[in-house]
């Protein structure tokens, strides 16, 4: 079986890819901070690995808005590495700054470079930091990353830009009709809601979006920072263990790109 590689992409500002480095290594794979200054000169290429994550944090201070400097740099800097990339059978994950930077350089909901930008995540309706666990939902969906797990369950998010919104109505039809609406926020019983079960006010509730072939996925909540039960907050009068639900994101990357390496 192929060894899959993982590029953790880094830049100034990025302060959860040990997390992201950590969850993939769990489920199997051999993960690599990669300094987007590397990708830039040369010294690295993309091209040798299979998987290509964007981690959160706040690259390059959010100066400009969250995850738009990176943006510009995989638009312009880093496109001669990146569109090939993204044509070949190879996935990416961008989670939180990483989900605003993939929208922000229109890779998401696309797939592709060089495509106007259709969606993007700004402030919060609440105009504050929100940084607590949430419920999600998972129904038809495209997105290889997410096959297989339950209909409900908890992440936590961490963010004051999260806020998703489509350019239009038709953009919005066209993410349902082609199943990449891929999370939504809800309650406890499953069922859509205001704040703060949607912490941001995203349009639809949408917590995260994939591309058309499902290998592009992107989103608000943090799976990396629940790999295990005992990160979660209930898990002692709960009696919870095992594998936490944020795992199963990383396992299935891996599990995907074994067999399509």
């Amino acid at each position: 079986m192929a060894e899959v590689r993982v590029a953790i992409l880094k830049a100034p500002g990025t302060n959860c890819d040990m997390e992201t480095a950590h969850a993939f290594t769990l489920a199997g794979a051999r993960p690599e901070t990669v300094w987007i200054e590397d990708l830039k000169a040369g010294s690295k290429k993309l091209n040798d690995y299979q998987i290509l994550a964007v981690p959160g944090g706040f690259s390059y201070g959010d100066d400009l808005g969250a995850g738009r400097l990176m943006a510009s740099e995989l638009q312009h800097r880093l496109q001669d590495t990146l569109g090939p990339f993204l044509d070949k059978e190879k996935l990416v994950i961008g989670i939180c700054n990483g989900f605003q930077t993939l929208v922000k350089a229109g890779i998401l909901p696309s797939g592709k470079l060089g495509v106007e930008q259709e969606v993007t995540l700004t402030g919060n309706d609440s105009a504050k930091f929100e940084d607590r666990w949430i419920y999600l939902k998972s129904e038809f969906n495209v997105c290889i990353w997410t096959q297989g797990m339950e209909d409900l369950f908890e992440l936590p998010v961490a963010h004051a830009e999260g806020k998703f919104v489509p350019k239009d109505a038709t953009v919005l039809e066209q993410l349902l009709g082609f199943g990449q609406i891929v999370f939504q926020y809800c309650d406890a019983d499953g069922l859509e809601a205001g704040y703060p079960a949607n912490p941001n006010g995203s349009m639809a509730s949408i917590a995260g979006i994939c591309d058309p072939s499902g290998r592009v996925f992107g989103l608000m909540p943090h799976p990396e920072r629940h790999l295990s039960a005992l990160q979660h907050p209930r898990r002692g009068r709960e009696g919870r263990s095992g594998d936490g639900a944020g795992l199963q994101i990383f396992k299935n990357g891996v599990r995907w790109a074994e067999k399509h390496s």
